[in-house]
């Protein structure tokens, strides 16, 4: 494909999704979009894990348009979510998707003082998660009375950790880097299989630090491979790479994408489990493609050109698919971005439906495609 061949559908695309979301914003507001059931996205609370995908957008765009209004409704999101860091007991690890895509953002942007001491606060309480005897993350709080979830990790806090390199670089303090290369190194230890797959959750003995089972999670099975777990896992280790030149995140991250690379079906858009069998096996997860692609862009901008092309030459063939395949440009009755996401297959919620972090993750990727900075993980 020629340069200029793909500058144009890039343009395109990028013109496409600022036009959608300018028109979805006009209903969603200040609001927190999960996935569109009926062609419209239900609101979630602010405390729901993928509150901040839709404010990270809106920053993403206004950064590569300039549209000052979506830089007032990103502001006004970041401001609703103070009530749940105040508020303390429902935060868990997903601290770094909701405080990175907001008040990291609003920081990179602009500068704002009050963003980064948000973001700061964010940074210690996601620390304080940190279980020193199994050196992970813990994932989740008591979901109902009388649970346990004190030995849970799961791969998604991979990108979270980013929030601890954040905090390490712009205060001098290496105590948050320290703790994100200690659970970085437990997912190398734990979580990466031989082939480039991946677990979805690791329980351990939150006293020993002894990993008692893997589980499957939102995967088919303990030992099947869900897609947006991989993709979690080759953006999160690239990250890491990145913030720390750590040669065993690099190598870690490649060999995840060229396990998912290889797996993907003739569109280039994965299936929701690599593993999963039959029919189930032939659905897809538009999110977890979107999300790969902009992570394979990091990770071919951290390796020789030998092997760079590899992994550009993956993301832009996901991304031109999701596109041309899976856009929803010419259905204005649709307020996602793209179709055919799955968000947990065994819990049957959110299948074959749009998604935000979907959405997100495909306007980022564009955004790195065209060279479009600053990227809030970073």
């Amino acid at each position: 494909m020629s340069g200029t061949i793909q500058q144009v559908w890039v343009d395109e695309a990028w013109s496409k999704a600022l036009e959608k979301t300018r028109a979805n914003s006009l209903r969603i507001g200040a609001e927190f979009p999960h996935a569109s059931q009926g062609g419209k996205y239900v609101l979630e609370t602010p405390s729901w894990w993928t509150a901040g995908f839709w404010p990270g957008m809106l920053w993403q765009l206004y950064a590569g348009s300039g549209d000052e209004s979506l830089k007032a409704i990103a502001e006004r999101c970041e401001q609703r979510l103070d009530e749940v860091l105040d508020g303390y007991v429902k935060l868990d690890h997903d601290l770094g998707f909701m405080w990175l895509l907001t008040s990291v953002a609003n920081f990179k942007l602009t500068g704002a003082e009050e963003s980064r001491v948000r973001a700061l606060k964010a940074a210690n309480y996601l620390a304080a998660r940190f279980n020193l005897k199994g050196r992970y993350i813990r994932a989740w709080n008591p979901w109902r009375e009388g649970e346990d979830n004190s030995g849970v990790a799961i791969i998604d806090c991979s990108m979270n950790t980013s929030l601890l390199f954040w905090a390490s670089e712009v205060t001098g303090d290496p105590r948050y880097r320290h703790i994100a290369e200690a659970h970085m190194d437990t997912v190398l230890e734990h979580f990466i299989r031989p082939d480039g797959s991946v677990y979805h959750i690791v329980n351990f003995n939150p006293e020993t630090g002894e990993v008692v089972e893997k589980r499957g999670g939102q995967g088919y099975a303990p030992e099947s491979a869900w897609s947006r777990g991989a993709a979690w896992a080759l953006y999160g280790l690239s990250l890491a790479y990145h913030h720390t030149g750590k040669q065993s995140y690099l190598d870690a991250s490649k060999q995840v994408a060229h396990f998912f690379l290889t797996r993907l079906p003739e569109d280039q858009v994965p299936h929701w489990d690599f593993r999963a069998p039959g029919e189930i096996g032939e659905i897809r997860d538009s999110s977890a493609g979107s999300c790969a692609a902009s992570g394979l862009l990091l990770l071919a901008s951290q390796v020789d050109e030998s092997e760079a092309h590899v992994y550009r030459n993956g993301a832009l063939r996901i991304t031109e698919s999701l596109y041309r395949n899976y856009g929803t440009w010419d259905n204005a009755e649709e307020e996602g971005l793209l179709l055919h996401g799955t968000s947990n297959y065994p819990e049957n919620r959110n299948i074959d439906v749009p998604l935000i972090y979907g959405d997100f993750f495909y306007v980022e990727a564009l955004a790195r495609i065209k060279e479009a900075g600053p990227f809030y993980w970073e």
